[in-house]
């Protein structure tokens, strides 16, 4: 192919029953986007919504190799129209990637548009700053930086342990900068709080809930960091657990409440339950077992793969499978030096997992793999996986749920092309534009 707008094309054609808006949306949650000056954010001062690095940097840089990008951050998200292609509405987290061949630029009429191989594909809408991004906690402390909102509003990114416990090469996933993310924000002097305390998200959520009018916030994650030990004196299901505990007490009913954490025992997932979580995220990051033994080498250690999908099985048992979403991390299936080589292999091995799981009626979903510089895997494959990989996993995802008759999972707002807000991954905009049954 001569060029990125050609390979798309090429697998626009070829794969006509994927939505085009989708084949756009991965490709930039692959490989980045550019920005140019005149369309990056004021920060926290300005009209549009940065991004909140909420987790994990999601960029192709570090921030000092970001340049304008560092100090004046992107937006959180982008919305797609329009264009040459006639894209429906489509959010796009968005990844930092100054060599990217994809640009976002105003033009002369200072209206901002998504250019690929220097030629405009789309118009580019930016959120807006919300109003509860503009009033601060009593310590001073900014609602962006202990309840920050994703998905164009609809969740509340609750990261409330920073770090990770799988530390160092023998235990850190092999595709995750959660560690170094917490350590560059640290080093750039931002704001960046470790361990988030119950009172200081209680009273985010109070000023997201009064300023909220509209109420387009309507779920919320509690997550962070693996804990294999404790943290402030508790478990990684009691210590989770607490704050969503806390928030049902004071917002009953007000969100769906979601939880990221490790499969746990049996035991400690009826503590999330009983604590009021709604919906449960054991994630299984990769299906290959050689894959899951290299590349998540704490998880296998700690728990075992075996052991990991056994406890994911018995949480359904609690939350009803339908609750029970675990996530993969789209791509790393075809990470050099180990990974599949060929792009039939992968998928092969992916659809193996999504037919385990959604044989017992659970339905994982996918973030799209963002090769970050400073992992083992981002630094050996600074490209991801191929965009043909990502285009066929949506194939046989949709298709997977189609044979065990699934519908879109809850908490995560509608399905379909120009409907759909989970900006991570393509997933949700791959899927018939119905109204999910949320739970």
């Amino acid at each position: 192919m001569g060029s990125r707008t050609a390979l798309v094309e090429d697998l626009m054609e070829r794969f006509p029953h994927v939505p085009r808006e989708a084949v756009f949306k991965e490709d930039l949650l692959r490989g980045g986007v550019a920005f140019d000056k005149s369309a990056l954010s004021d920060n926290e001062d300005g009209d549009v919504k940065p991004k909140s690095y909420f987790i994990f940097s999601f960029d192709h840089g570090t921030l000092p190799e970001l340049g304008e990008a560092a100090l004046r951050r992107p937006p959180e998200e982008i919305i797609l129209t329009g264009g040459p292609y006639d894209l429906r509405r489509t959010v796009v987290s968005v990844r930092v990637n100054p060599a990217s061949p994809y640009r976002v630029a105003a033009d002369e009429e200072g209206l901002l548009g998504l250019y690929l191989d220097g030629k405009r594909i789309a118009d580019v809408g930016v959120p807006p700053m919300p109003e509860y991004y503009r009033h601060t906690l009593s310590n001073g402390k900014s609602v962006m930086e202990v309840a920050p909102t994703i998905q164009w509003g609809y969740l509340i990114y609750l990261t409330v342990f920073r770090v990770c416990q799988y530390f160092g090469a023998k235990e850190e996933c092999q595709y995750c900068d959660i560690n170094h993310n917490w350590r560059q924000h640290k080093a750039a002097g931002r704001p960046y709080t470790g361990v988030k305390d119950v009172e200081e998200v209680l009273e985010a959520l109070e000023i997201i809930d009064r300023y909220d009018t509209q109420k387009a916030s309507t779920a919320y994650t509690l997550t962070g960091g693996a804990i294999t030990k404790t943290v402030a004196g508790r478990d990684e299901a009691d210590f989770y657990g607490h704050y969503a505990k806390a928030i049902e007490e004071r917002f009953p009913g007000r969100w769906i409440g979601k939880v990221v954490a490790q499969a746990l025992p049996k035991a400690d997932v009826q503590r999330f339950k009983d604590y009021g979580v709604q919906i449960y995220h054991p994630n299984f990051e990769v299906w290959d077992r050689r894959l899951f033994e290299l590349y998540c080498p704490g998880k296998e250690r700690y728990v075992g793969r075996d052991e990991w999908h056994k406890r994911i099985l018995d949480s359904a048992e609690v939350f009803g499978p339908r609750n029970v979403i675990p996530n993969f991390v789209a791509g790393v299936e075809m990470a050099e030096p180990f990974g599949f080589t060929t792009v039939d292999e992968a998928i092969a091995s992916t659809t193996e997992g999504l037919r385990f799981f959604m044989s017992h009626g659970i339905t994982p979903r996918f973030t799209t793999w963002c090769p970050e510089p400073t992992t083992p895997l981002g630094k050996a494959n600074p490209q991801g996986a191929p965009l043909e990989y990502h285009i066929r996993l949506l194939q046989a995802y949709r298709q997977t749920m189609d044979d065990f008759g699934l519908s879109s999972p809850p908490g995560y707002g509608p399905p379909g092309p120009g409907r759909a807000v989970f900006s991570v991954s393509s997933f949700m905009d791959s899927l018939p534009a119905e109204e999910p049954v949320e739970a």
